[in-house]
Formats: structure tokens, C-alpha cells, sequence
């Protein structure tokens, strides 16, 4: 039995037995939130079922607060376009299943409700524009050209941490201006800031909040250096010379740095590794990419569904609503399962299938809707599409050569291991 064979025999095993007890439980007592689900891979027969039998779901079941999941395609888009009825704000809990912990209620303005919201996303917008993007996209390619030349032959390494990691903190980097070679530094604190207390990320809260008071005493320098110097074309600078961002306090100005480090970092990490997964778990995909480079615009998509790198968003009720049948009261806090929107049948066409040239790829809840829409998703797909152009031009497989390791939350859905072998 080759390795390929043998990793696809454990999951199909572990799929079965997941399969198995997600159908025998009741379900008054589904947790889909359990990062353990995540981290093992085994949270999907859990969200099929929700979606078979109860698509909006209210969890008591749970070592935090009772939650409504709402596991459809359109039940999500209707909860992420209503924002005069849910609220993203982190005074009502914010935008994670679980509520920010005390002294981390840091406000930005993807935790923000109208009317503070708009401007403040605006004042960042320029930094996506098509025309900024044309001149990132030299540097995206000159940097994934070091960063793959650089790489091993015939021997193992973590793609994660080699491509992964490097090339997405590479551009946090340039789009902060920050420190080059300190940059590790911003992959850290994405890291701290969105890790749960059993994840191993941190040995303790006190040291959580030592990094995080670091993270904060560093930014604040920068910040201080870019209000009193001219503007320039870095994400920092647009905030400390805009009306909407200049005289944030040191609360909202965490807030978003956080936000603009996670949204840069884990999402567009994660979905790099999960493209090299799905490529090995489906081989004809990958033969079928090889033979036709060109799939890669539909294949960059796809692969953001099929990995969801933030598997939920969630909002809390501002009033008493329906939706699905269900009676959602006033301050419950309900979450869209993104992950589980992006596998429903009655939207995607063979959902569980990884296909590269589906004929609508861009059909997928992994960015979000409305006015809390991922501000740098174009950025994203671009940094996908060069790597994996690059990728292409220089090696004809990378092998999957074991287990993924997953990050254990039920929020980010990431990797932090992926071992990897590019034959010579």
C-alpha cells in the first residue's frame, strides 16, 4: 500500500466512524462547534444531518452559551445581509461562537455595526483596488519564484511552514510596511490572538496577554511614526491619515490591526495548504490542472469553498425574528456555518466534490456577504493563483507524503502541519 492509499483508507475510515455516531446521536445534543470536530476532520456528517433534518439548530449541548447554527446556503446569506437585525458588534459579543474574552474587546469594523462600520472599511479599501493589485502581483510572483526555488527535492518538509506561512507573511509585511525582517513576528500574533485556551498556541492567559500588550506597544510605535510622517501606501499610514481611522483609540486601532493580520494571514495560509491537500485527495483534479494550467482561475475559487478557511461568522439577534421556522430571540447569539453552506446540495452541484472547472466556482459563502464582504478577497485569489502558476512552471507533483496536522479551533479551519515531498 502506497502512502497516497494509505492516507485516504485512514480518512475514509475515520469518515465512517464519525458518520456513524453523528447519525446515532440525538440531536439535542449536536455541539457542531466542538473544535475537536475540526481538528480531527470529522465535522461533516454533523452539519449534513443539520441540514437533512434541522437547518437551523439550537445548541444547549455545549461548554460555552447556548447557540443557534444555521447550517443552509441561502438561511446564511439572508442572517449575513440583515444587519439591521443581527449584530457583528463586539459589545454584543462579536464575531467568533464564543465570546471575546474580558479585556479583548477590542472593536473593528468587521466587529462593528453601521453607521461606524462604513467608513472605517473604506478608509483600507484602496489598498484593494484592481490598479494596486496589478502592481502587488510583481511582487507576489518574484517573491513565490524565491520561495519555490528554494525548496528541497526528495526530501520532506512542511509546506506549511515553508510556502505557506513565508509567502503570506512575506505580504502582511509589505502591506503594513512593517519590519522585514521581524516579520514572524505578525504570523505569531495571528496566531495568539485567535487561539483557544486547550489549542497549545499559549501555555496561559498571562501569556496570551504579555504577547498581546507586545503586539499592541509595537503597533502603537508604527502607528505614532506613520501619523507624523507623510502618507504613504501602506494599510497603516491609509488609517493614521484618514478622518474615519486617525483619532481611533488604542482599543479600535488593536481591533482592527488584528482583523487585518488574521484576514491576511490565516485565511490565505490556510486555503494555500488546503490546495495542495485537495489536489492529492483528488488526483484526477490534479492531472486534469497539469494537462490545462488555465484551470487555475477556476481552481482558486473552488478551492476556497472546498476549504473555508473560517468555517463560521456570528452575529446576535437585535430583536425577535424568525428564521427557518425557528423563533430566534432577542441577544441569542447565531452563527452561520459557512463551512457547512458551502457543501448544500440545493445551492452547489455535487457539493462534497472537489472540482476545478465547475461552471460557477465563485458560488460559495467563504467570504462572507453584505457589508462585512471580505474586503481582501481579491487579494487572496491572487496570491492562490501565482503560487500556484509558479508552482506549475516548476514541479509536476507535490506529494502529500502523511497526515495533515489541523489547527484546533472551530473557527479558524487551518493547518498548522502539512509534510510534503516534491520528487526530484
Amino acid at each position: 500500500m502506497n502512502i497516497q492509499t494509505a492516507i485516504r483508507s485512514d480518512k475514509q475510515e475515520r469518515q465512517r466512524a464519525a458518520r456513524e455516531e453523528a447519525y446515532a446521536m440525538p440531536l439535542k445534543d449536536f455541539h457542531p462547534g466542538a473544535p475537536k470536530l475540526f481538528q480531527n476532520d470529522t465535522l461533516w456528517p454533523y452539519f449534513e444531518r443539520l441540514r437533512k433534518e434541522e437547518p437551523v439548530h439550537y445548541c444547549t449541548n455545549a461548554p460555552i452559551e447556548p447557540y443557534w447554527s444555521v447550517t443552509k446556503y441561502n438561511d446564511i446569506m439572508h442572517v449575513d445581509t440583515n444587519h439591521g437585525v443581527y449584530s457583528s458588534d463586539v459589545r454584543n459579543g462579536g464575531i467568533s461562537i464564543r465570546d471575546v474574552p474580558v479585556g479583548y474587546d477590542w472593536p473593528s469594523f468587521i466587529a462593528m455595526d453601521q453607521p461606524k462600520h462604513g467608513p472605517q472599511r473604506k478608509t483600507v479599501s484602496p489598498m484593494f483596488t484592481p490598479t494596486h493589485l496589478d502592481e502587488l502581483a510583481v511582487l507576489i510572483r518574484q517573491r513565490a519564484a524565491k520561495v519555490l526555488d528554494a525548496l528541497p527535492r526528495n526530501e520532506t518538509f512542511n509546506f506549511v511552514e515553508r510556502v505557506s506561512i513565508e509567502l503570506t507573511t512575506q505580504m502582511l509585511a509589505t502591506l503594513f510596511d512593517f519590519p522585514w525582517e521581524e516579520r514572524r513576528k505578525l504570523t505569531r500574533w495571528s496566531d495568539v490572538s485567535t487561539a483557544l485556551p486547550k489549542s497549545g498556541v499559549v501555555s496561559s492567559p498571562e501569556e496570551r496577554r504579555r504577547e498581546m500588550d507586545e503586539c499592541a506597544a509595537y503597533f502603537t510605535k508604527l502607528w505614532n511614526e506613520r501619523v507624523n510622517s507623510e502618507p504613504r501606501n501602506d494599510l497603516l499610514s491609509m488609517m493614521a491619515h484618514s478622518d474615519a481611522t486617525r483619532y481611533m483609540d488604542g482599543d479600535n486601532l488593536m481591533g482592527n490591526l488584528i482583523l487585518l493580520i488574521v484576514g491576511g494571514n490565516d485565511t490565505t495560509r490556510n486555503t494555500m495548504t488546503g490546495s495542495v491537500l485537495a489536489l492529492n485527495e483528488n488526483p484526477d483534479q490534479y492531472e486534469k490542472l497539469r494537462e490545462n494550467p488555465d484551470l487555475i482561475d477556476t481552481m482558486v475559487p473552488e478551492v476556497i469553498r472546498w476549504q473555508t478557511p473560517l468555517a463560521h461568522m456570528r452575529r446576535t439577534a437585535f430583536e425577535d425574528t424568525e428564521l427557518g421556522g425557528k423563533t430566534i430571540k432577542k441577544g441569542d447569539r447565531v452563527v452561520m456555518w459557512y463551512v457547512s453552506g458551502n457543501r448544500d446540495e440545493e445551492v452547489i452541484e455535487n457539493p462534497d466534490h472537489f472540482i476545478i472547472d465547475r461552471p460557477r466556482p465563485r458560488t460559495h459563502l467563504s467570504f462572507g456577504f453584505g457589508i462585512h464582504r471580505c474586503v481582501g478577497m481579491r487579494l487572496a485569489e491572487l496570491q492562490l493563483k501565482i503560487v500556484w502558476q509558479e508552482m506549475l512552471k516548476r514541479f509536476d507533483h507535490i506529494e502529500v507524503v502523511g497526515e495533515p496536522k489541523r489547527v484546533y479551533s472551530s473557527f479558524v479551519k487551518g493547518y498548522e502541519e502539512l509534510p510534503v515531498r516534491i520528487p526530484a
